[in-house]
């Protein structure tokens, strides 16, 4: 049976690597250790332990497998992995027009047989090809899980046994940076740290760190292998790092600080560590930013982002503005990790936006859907209605809808509905999503089913047949299990909220209710809000107009919430189903019956609350009556102070959950005066 590539040691066919041999038991090895194992299908190995002074105290004590480099396979004689004239190199030095013209094909390849088949077509190449060739590969097969999709495919194939033999043969002939490279490549393929190649390069590198000649990026690639293999306490990681340390950063280039900046983000940053060495790269980064290309700017986005590093807010900004000449040149990846760091530090641009605003609807149908996903979140979080990307991203929705992740699909229209934002060709925007709905239903996760299902109501449609699902006993229980330690108050608002939207604007709604245990009272909460605070000084100057044009403030109630009931009897869903029928009244006419049917069956059922900014009462000859009088009054008037945050960024238009509480508030009864700041 094929094993899977794993980090842990074999059991049998065990390597031991001995690190940090005794200042006493060094010196009494002479030329090598000898070490005999008579179990079967094993053969003795010599290996040299060196004993000049400029080498560190570290031995390598091994025995011979085959093959001699993966953690499992099949076995297949020592002469089969090399040809003929074993003794001799396989690694060429490649002149510069061959060398590009291998790795512009390496690069093409899109899986690992390709890459296999077009190691078999060059016999020959370079240190350099073949170290890439382990990197290409681990592209290739990393999964979401950070492990191998098929690992089974490396370990039957003979050329990459014979690939990964030279490399061990060569080792000492290897350049430096090509030497960490490959050991770099090693540990993304999760090659078994005590196989024989593995032990090799480590040893190599041991001797060229001793020699302290290595570069910036063979001391991040060398630190990063090493890392991965025996974690942040290792002694070869403490001594790379002292001689980066010892560096002049401000000497440093772009492909220098990029080095850095991944090493430090694979985990050797975190908690503080090395927060000095840092910040001096910050520094010079600043200096640079306007030299860096798209890749340059992505790696460092990325590596601040993973690191969380507060203090780099100037260097971000920086980047973002140097990103916007590049929006069309960023590859998939690395577009969508400059997007994820810029939400991680609040920062936007104007430029940049107008970019993306060129660039994505030129390739909505082709980028890969978690960039088209991450452009829509990057909108969403700042609020920035834009109907050229919308009308695209809808489009190609109805196109691509298949390829889409069930998440990514939530994503989507989550954004239009923040924006509350309909698309010329809504229509077969929502036809294609009940498809999906009805197509993948069970692949959806509570809280991106949610979201979907609220982001519809917030533009006006409403897929029932799902909805009475979500508020089933069943959806509430995955819900809480999702959620782990209770359910958020947003979630609730939103069950909630979806919950009042089918009953106020789906009369004929007869499904599943909500329990009153998940329903909420108000849908404000101290961060977890659905509805958008109203700004202190627009609402103070508000209160002070009304006091000097009514004479007094008792005669408006500030920050109300009205309580109102959101289930219709059995009446008065019969009678607007009539009156839909028959078209004898507009929806205006309809929706005022339904408040007024709403305030007749009002004691019948449980209440919920709608956030009322400022509401003024009027009795039946229009005048203003105290805000604590509750009988004579006739007209209710809710004024909605909007300030900024209630609209799109660009634009002066409501977003969607702002648009929906104005919506219900007209339904039950409420004249809405909308005061905007201008």
């Amino acid at each position: 049976m094929m094993a899977l590539f794993m980090m842990a040691r074999p059991l049998a066919l065990r390597l031991h690597f001995l690190s940090h041999l005794d200042d006493q038991i060094l010196p009494s090895l002479k030329a090598c250790v000898v070490k005999r194992l008579s179990s079967p299908g094993l053969r003795t190995s010599t290996v040299c332990v060196p004993t000049c002074s400029s080498l560190s105290p570290r031995g390598v004590c091994t025995t011979k497998r085959d093959p001699m480099f993966l953690v499992a396979g099949s076995v297949r004689p020592y002469q089969e992995l090399l040809p003929s004239g074993s003794g001799l190199s396989l690694l060429h030095h490649l002149t510069s027009d061959e060398d590009h013209t291998f790795m512009k094909r390496l690069t093409s390849c899109t899986s690992s047989q390709q890459v296999l088949r077009l190691l078999r077509s060059y016999p020959l190449l370079s240190g350099a090809a073949a170290a890439s060739i382990l990197h290409r590969l681990a592209d290739l097969e990393h999964d979401s899980a950070c492990g191998l999709w098929k690992p089974e495919t490396l370990l039957s194939d003979v050329g990459l046994n014979k690939l990964c033999q030279t490399l061990e043969h060569d080792s000492a002939r290897l350049q430096d940076e090509v030497l960490v490279r490959a050991l770099l490549g090693c540990t993304r393929l999760y090659l078994d740290p005590q196989s024989r190649l593995v032990l090799r390069l480590v040893f190599e590198s041991q001797k060229r760190l001793n020699l302290e000649r290595l570069s910036v990026e063979a001391l991040c690639g060398l630190s990063r292998a090493l890392f991965a293999l025996e974690g942040p306490n290792s002694g070869m990681i403490k001594q790379a790092m002292s001689q980066l340390q010892n560096k002049d950063t401000a000497q440093w280039n772009t492909a220098e600080l990029v080095a850095v900046y991944s090493m430090l983000a694979t985990g050797l940053g975190e908690d503080g560590c090395y927060l000095e060495l840092l910040n001096e790269i910050n520094a010079q980064a600043l200096q640079l930013v306007q030299q860096m290309g798209p890749g340059a700017i992505s790696e460092i986005l990325g590596a601040l982002f993973k690191l969380r590093h507060k203090e780099a807010l100037p260097l971000v900004i920086a980047l973002c503005k140097q990103a916007v000449h590049h929006v069309q040149n960023f590859a998939d990846p690395e577009l969508i990790v400059v997007l994820s760091a810029l939400m991680h530090y609040g920062h936007s641009d104007h430029f940049l936006v107008e970019a993306l605003e060129r660039h994505v609807p030129k390739v909505a149908f082709t980028a890969h859907a978690e960039t088209v996903t991450k452009v829509m979140q990057f909108f969403r979080r700042w609020r920035i209605l834009s109907p050229p990307v919308f009308n695209t991203v809808a489009e190609s929705f109805v196109y691509r809808a298949e390829e889409y992740s069930t998440w990514q699909v939530s994503q989507q229209i989550a954004a239009l509905g923040v924006l509350g934002y309909l698309p010329p060709d809504a229509g077969r925007l929502f036809q294609k999503v009940e498809s999906v709905l009805h197509a993948r239903f069970s692949q959806f996760q509570p809280r991106a089913l949610l979201d979907l299902l609220y982001a519809c109501t917030l533009l006006q449609r409403y897929p029932l047949n799902f909805v009475s699902k979500v508020f089933s006993p069943y959806f509430m229980q995955q819900l809480q299990g999702e959620e782990g330690s209770g359910i958020d108050h947003r979630v609730l608002a939103q069950l909630t909220q979806l919950y009042m939207t089918v009953k106020l604007e789906c009369p004929f709604y007869d499904g599943p209710r909500l329990s009153p245990k998940f329903q909420v009272k108000s849908f404000l909460a101290s961060g977890q809000s659905l509805e958008t605070p109203v700004e202190p000084h627009f609402y103070n100057a508000v209160k002070s107009a009304l006091v000097d044009l009514l004479g007094a403030k008792s005669y408006f109630a500030s920050r109300v919430l009205t309580p109102c009931c959101y289930t219709l009897g059995t009446y008065a869903s019969t009678l607007v189903l009539k009156l839909y029928s028959c078209q004898l009244f507009t929806p205006t006419h309809v929706n005022l019956l339904i408040g007024i049917s709403l305030w007749l069956y009002m004691p019948l059922f449980s209440r919920l609350y709608i956030y009322a900014d400022i509401e003024i009462k009027l009795d039946e000859e229009g005048y203003v009556l105290p805000a604590s009088h509750t009988n004579e009054v006739h007209k209710r008037i809710a004024l909605c102070i909007d300030g900024s945050k209630r609209f799109a960024a660009n634009a002066e238009k409501l977003l969607g959950q702002e648009a929906i509480k104005q919506r219900h508030l007209r339904i039950l009864g409420y004249e809405v005066v909308q005061v905007k700041q201008t």
